[in-house]
């Protein structure tokens, strides 16, 4: 009898756990997509308060599942709100996410921005070799963005040449088309790039291989070059 009851009280935190689960996901969808490092702050503390709000129901089979689900939807409803405020109100928007600060104006490191900010010398330093621009002098602006990230603007003779420098226009690449991937031939881009799966299978043959199952990813320029990378895991359980 206790080994059941243990089995069903189980049982229920599994399910409850995976409704859970799925309701947090939902919501983090409907937030937005965003990565971690990208989100505001007050977008950072609803993350840490639904994940919270979810993990305690769903360990403890004594709280009813609707004490985690109504305060994670109240988040949810505050969050949305909050972002709509901040996207169309910008005062709304500086109280909520700040304003970004110069870290680095025309060469010189402004020191009460860093101390204003409790940014040090160090994490500094290593944004600006992140960036690939290892020496404060050819810095022309280095920015602390609200999200937290440095981005850094070099002087002007130090910045990487571009075709316009040297008054050429370039042709668009544009994006290479995914033909097959992972053995399975997607018909809708096949349509998109113009060809059929006729001439696919006559030029993966003329990769040395038999079919699409042993293809991990065939895709085709703008220019109409295919390129195809053979499946060496499919190869071997063969």
């Amino acid at each position: 009898m206790i080994a059941c009851g243990v089995t069903v009280r189980m049982l229920i935190v599994v399910v409850r756990t995976l409704i859970l689960y799925a309701l947090v996901v939902l919501v983090l969808r409907l937030l937005g997509k965003r990565q971690i490092g990208q989100l505001q702050p007050f977008e950072l503390v609803v993350v840490i308060m639904i994940s919270e709000l979810a993990a305690v129901p769903s360990e403890d089979v004594g709280i009813p599942l609707v004490s985690g689900i109504v305060p994670i939807l109240v988040l949810l409803l505050a969050g949305a709100t909050l972002s709509y405020f901040s996207l169309k109100n910008e005062k709304a928007r500086a109280i909520l996410c700040g304003t970004p600060t110069v870290l680095i104006d025309k060469g010189r490191i402004v020191e009460r921005e860093l101390e204003k900010n409790r940014y040090n010398l160090s994490d500094l330093l290593e944004q600006l070799r992140l960036k690939n621009v290892p020496n404060v002098a050819d810095v022309e602006y280095a920015i602390l963005e609200t999200n937290g990230e440095v981005s850094v603007i070099p002087k002007a003779e130090k910045r990487p040449t571009i075709p316009e420098d040297f008054q050429i226009s370039p042709k668009d690449e544009g994006l290479p088309i995914p033909l097959v991937m992972d053995g399975k031939v997607h018909i809708e881009n096949l349509n998109q790039a113009g060809v059929n799966t006729a001439w696919l299978e006559a030029e993966i043959k003329k990769h040395n291989l038999q079919g699409v199952e042993q293809v991990l990813l065939a895709s085709i320029d703008a220019s109409g070059t295919l390129f195809v990378q053979e499946n060496r895991r499919k190869k071997i359980l063969h």
